[in-house]
């Protein structure tokens, strides 16, 4: 186990993941440190999915380390420990209330919450208050994801696992959920986002990694690049 505080952080060391001759993940090497978002960008079957599955520990790597806070993911501790994840579409069960599906997949984490505490934790994230007691099947997307990020701050994961979260977000929703983000990340909170919208990375993330056929051919802090400018660069990827 890495034990120096320089390998806090999110780390892949030249991960490769193949199934036969074909290779979803190539060699692929990134850092997200505490209190970072990293948005990786890539046309679909580029690797970004099969990348977040290594780090939740569902895929194992053909080769290559994974590491949360300099430990491999392959103790599976560590990432229920550390880890939370916020899929396209946020699974949670649709007849019970908000609140109730905090509480369950919090105690599920090992996390037991009082009534008032759960509350708040819905609150910070923007979920309306009278929506709290309602079933969720009367949700929208944008709501089901501040769940989510509920549940997520409530197990107080040190990093957040997202893959396409604004896919089929109004404008207002999107906005919603940036503002939560950078909030999540000025607490210190490191933030692994997968997507396909470039102008919402640039919004959003602190850094951006363009990836193609399993590899990363593109990295930059958002301030180095306009939205324009990134767009080009991730045109030529495709």
């Amino acid at each position: 186990m890495e034990t120096s505080s320089s390998n806090i952080g999110l780390k892949a060391k030249k991960l490769t993941k193949s199934y036969g001759s074909n290779k979803a993940i190539d060699n692929l090497s990134f850092r997200v440190n505490e209190g970072e978002i990293y948005c990786l960008l890539g046309q679909n079957g580029a690797g970004k999915t099969t990348t977040i599955n290594i780090f939740l520990g569902l895929i194992e790597p053909s080769s290559g380390e994974a590491l949360i806070n300099g430990s491999s993911v392959n103790n599976k501790d560590i990432i229920s420990q550390h880890i939370a994840y916020i899929p396209e579409v946020v699974q949670l069960y649709g007849n019970l209330t908000g609140k109730e599906n905090l509480d369950f997949f919090s105690r599920l984490a090992g996390e037991k919450h009082s009534q008032a505490r759960l509350n708040e934790y819905l609150i910070n994230v923007g979920l309306p208050e009278k929506s709290i007691g309602q079933p969720l099947e009367n949700y929208s997307k944008g709501m089901r994801q501040k769940v989510g990020i509920a549940i997520a701050l409530s197990k107080k994961a040190s990093f957040i696992l997202m893959d396409e979260p604004t896919s089929g977000l109004d404008p207002k929703a999107t906005e919603e959920f940036t503002q939560i983000c950078k909030t999540l990340s000025q607490n210190g909170t490191g933030i692994f986002m997968a997507t396909h919208d470039i102008f919402n990375a640039v919004n959003i993330g602190d850094r951006i990694g363009i990836m193609k056929e399993g590899g990363i051919v593109h990295e930059s802090n958002t301030t180095d690049n306009t939205a324009q400018e990134l767009q080009k660069l991730y045109l030529k990827t495709i």
